[in-house]
């Protein structure tokens, strides 16, 4: 009996020293990539336009950057391919290398938004493209429901599709491109040239010799001129006449 009970124990032990010697041989789980912007708007599809301004701006690095080294995460609005191919014809092409980098920083805000949070958001909300150029480059929100609109000033669109919600980065798809006042708004008038400077040599302007008043001095210089003849000769005949 004695010897029996000695059999099970030493079982049971083997059993567990089985299940512990798995546990520490299982591998540990793989630590968390850093986050890639692009391969997720590659998954997700017709975000071509977009991809290709980033690449070229070079801002898709610049985002990769940060959102792997703040703690604040980011928010982007990727417009489709569609919104970009509704852009009145040269509207892309007629911006420098600068304004387009700022376009496309514009639609990155430098903190994490999940779709609740934008209730509670201060407008306007600054962008990444805030400060360039001296430029406010501000988003306004508003909420109804749990639907979220987003203005730029010219543009109203509504944020439809979430292709990434997880800190420490959204994503939300947008239909129309948003086109920032201070690239596409009214520009104002242009300052008018300033009067010129007064002559700094010393010398007074020469006054005009013709005109009404240049003829009036003349007439009156010719009557003191034959005034005085006049009286020369009489003064001359007054002579003569004690002579």
């Amino acid at each position: 009996m004695a010897s029996r009970s000695l059999l099970v124990l030493a079982l049971v032990s083997s059993c567990l020293f089985a299940v512990h010697a798995q546990k520490d041989a299982a591998p540990a789980p793989k630590a968390a990539g850093p986050i890639n912007l692009t391969a997720i708007l590659e998954k997700a599809g017709q975000y071509t336009t977009f991809m290709r301004i980033l690449t070229a701006t070079q801002v898709s690095n610049q985002i990769y950057n940060q959102l792997n080294s703040s703690d604040q995460g980011m928010t982007v609005f990727a417009p489709t391919d569609n919104a970009f191919n509704n852009l009145k014809p040269g509207t892309l092409n007629g911006l420098s290398t600068q304004e387009q980098v700022e376009l496309v920083l514009y639609h990155v805000i430098p903190k994490y938004y999940s779709l609740v949070m934008f209730e509670t958001a201060s407008n306007p909300v600054r962008t990444q493209a805030t400060g360039q150029g001296g430029g406010q480059f501000g988003l306004n929100f508003t909420t109804s429901a749990n639907q979220v609109n987003v203005s730029s000033g010219m543009v109203d669109v509504i944020l439809n599709n979430a292709l990434r919600q997880e800190f420490p980065l959204a994503v939300y798809q947008v239909d129309k491109v948003l086109l920032p006042l201070d690239l596409f708004g009214a520009k104002p008038p242009a300052s008018p040239p300033p009067p010129p400077s007064p002559s700094t040599d010393g010398k007074k302007p020469k006054s005009s010799s013709s005109g009404p008043a240049a003829s009036a001095d003349a007439e009156k210089s010719s009557a003191v001129r034959n005034m005085g003849l006049g009286l020369v000769a009489g003064i001359g005949a007054m002579f003569m006449g004690f002579l």
